[in-house]
């Protein structure tokens, strides 16, 4: 491998799940991060919100074609009009990529605005919640989930334009590396998005700043 290819990032695809493979990748991301890795939930981390959500995720590819599933976020409308973002994990090895957290969460806000959204909110936990801030999202109050200070948190769909095809989502690439990539992972606790980012992970902007919720 020459000096050119360590240089390229890797691209990934950010869309909708479609097919049963894909949640089910995505349901084994949420069981890693917020069962065995974080302690939050014990057996699983799935809940009544899972049969009305839309599960997002971010996709590794080859030949343009979906290959393993890195990435999550899930989005549920709890009346017209107002939604929520929640569970948002990333696989540990991809968390170094720089642009799969925030990028799971622009997919979630900017579907939800172009199915037709008023109010986006999301539960981020108290270390995090500068972090949206910088995502463009503002703080409307806080409240204690699971034991943990969380800041509820509204995001500013200026920001967040509704796209054509939201079911393919969009491509990124990642930031490059010489090595593997190690990891940034998001996470998520009950019913928003509320999750904690490691202090070294900033750029992932999104390191759980979707609650597990």
């Amino acid at each position: 491998m020459n000096d050119k290819s360590h240089k390229k990032g890797r691209v990934f695809q950010v869309k909708w799940a479609t097919n049963d493979w894909e949640i089910e990748q995505a349901k084994r991301i949420r069981q890693a991060v917020f069962c065995e890795e974080q302690g939050i939930f014990e057996e699983h981390d799935r809940d009544e919100i899972d049969t009305i959500a839309q599960p997002l995720i971010v996709t590794t590819s080859i030949i343009g074609m979906p290959e393993e599933v890195v990435g999550t976020v899930r989005i549920h409308q709890s009346e017209p009009g107002l939604w929520w973002g929640a569970r948002l994990a990333v696989k540990k090895e991809f968390r170094r990529q720089g642009v799969l957290g925030a990028s799971l969460i622009k997919l979630a806000v900017s579907s939800a605005n172009t199915i037709g959204c008023h109010t986006f909110l999301a539960t981020v936990q108290e270390q995090n919640e500068v972090l949206f801030r910088r995502l463009n999202w503002d703080t409307i109050g806080y409240e204690t989930i699971h034991g943990m200070k969380h800041a509820k948190m509204q995001a500013d769909l200026q920001h967040y334009p509704a796209l054509d095809q939201p079911e393919l989502g969009f491509w990124v690439t990642g930031r490059p590396v010489k090595t593997q990539s190690v990891s940034a992972y998001l996470l998520g606790d009950e019913v928003h998005f509320n999750a904690a980012i490691p202090n070294n992970l900033i750029e992932e902007t999104a390191h759980a700043g979707i609650s597990a919720g």
